[in-house]
């Protein structure tokens, strides 16, 4: 897919919306990954030629299971999926792991770790790794990571994992683009709650404490009462679903089957019910407030006026001869003067 340009140098040649639709449709891994590139890309240009892509696509997606995985830091998350991704792929499974990196705070490049870590799984014909910056994204995870997962459903992959950064109250992102919830703890004496938000265990249709194998297994048994006890007094996270507690070692491969085993009995016991499909109704709903969201805030900050008046306001503020409120009204007044045509060309012809 690529044409030698003057200079013997080797560049990509540009792609089409036809070239990257039958592409991902053939399940050609490097289109796939273009087409994520460009889904991921910043620029007004791309992301017009990005949606187009994703429109010609959308009657092929939907397919797939689609499973977020969150936890503690050190918990092995890694080393989990790819225990997991391995059984899934011996099981017959095409799966796709997006695994959101941290962003540098220098470079703004992703770490992008992940397939390092996953050295077996990534060999796989199987399944696909891709590792995604996160960002300015909340919610610990990247920000095109929904276009991503309607992409590789195109591709043929039946199973979709997304791991996130780690946990934090933003990480309710994760719960509003998956079918199901996985939530990895760490075995150990004492409040197993310690360095995590309530809130994220509400929303775990399965908690599994990783790690119990050899010395932790009774540590992690107590856990898992423990945890088994302090959810029978929470809301289930998906209703007529019951959220369990299970142990693993991913690691060994130890508990690895019956969390699948989990994930299929959910899938079965409540798509047929409509609570699936439902799920995903209300997701894109809350994915369009998002994106309308975006969009407005973006074209604000790039209204020449409020771009013209933004350092004044800032240092008044600075100065203490303004209020935060009166701050924002006026920006907000600058923004609101520009008359609708002015308004929609300032919004259409930046770029990020």
């Amino acid at each position: 897919m690529s044409e030698l340009a003057p200079g013997n140098t080797r560049r990509p040649r540009q792609m089409s919306v036809e070239d990257y639709v039958a592409g991902v449709r053939g399940g050609d891994r490097s289109i796939l990954a273009r087409a994520i590139t460009l889904v991921e890309s910043h620029s007004r240009r791309h992301e017009a030629q990005a949606q187009e892509v994703l429109h010609r696509i959308l009657p092929f997606t939907g397919l797939a299971k689609r499973v977020g995985i969150t936890g503690v830091p050190g918990v092995g998350k890694s080393t989990f999926i790819e225990s997991f991704g391995c059984h899934l792929v011996e099981k017959g499974h095409k799966l796709a792991v997006l695994t959101i990196d941290p962003t540098s705070s220098r470079s703004g490049g992703s770490i992008l770790g992940d397939k390092t870590r996953m050295e077996r799984l990534c060999q796989l014909p199987e399944a696909f790794i891709r590792p995604s910056p996160t960002g300015m994204s909340l919610g610990g995870v990247a920000r095109r990571t929904r276009e991503t997962m309607l992409l590789c459903e195109a591709a043929g992959f039946d199973t979709i994992l997304v791991e996130t950064v780690g946990v934090g109250q933003t990480e309710i992102t994760m719960r509003s683009m998956v079918d199901f919830f996985l939530l990895l703890l760490l075995p150990g004496a004492g409040d197993e709650l310690q360095g995590i938000k309530k809130g994220i265990v509400e929303m775990a249709d399965l908690v599994a404490i990783n790690k119990a194998e050899g010395e932790n297994r009774m540590r992690a048994e107590r856990a898992r009462q423990d945890q088994a006890m302090a959810l029978h007094y929470l809301q289930p996270a998906t209703n007529e679903w019951p959220t369990e507690v299970l142990l693993c070692a991913g690691l060994t491969g130890e508990g690895i089957p019956e969390i699948w085993e989990r994930i299929e009995k959910f899938y079965a016991t409540l798509a047929p019910k409509g609570v699936i499909a439902h799920r995903r109704q209300e997701q894109a709903q809350e994915w369009l407030n998002a994106l309308i969201e975006d969009e407005l805030k973006r074209r604000f900050y790039y209204d020449p006026r409020v771009k013209a008046r933004l350092p004044e306001v800032r240092q008044a503020l600075m100065r203490g001869e303004i209020t935060p409120v009166r701050a924002a009204e006026s920006l907000l007044a600058a923004h609101e003067a520009v008359d609708s045509g002015d308004a929609a060309k300032a919004g259409t012809s930046q770029e990020l």
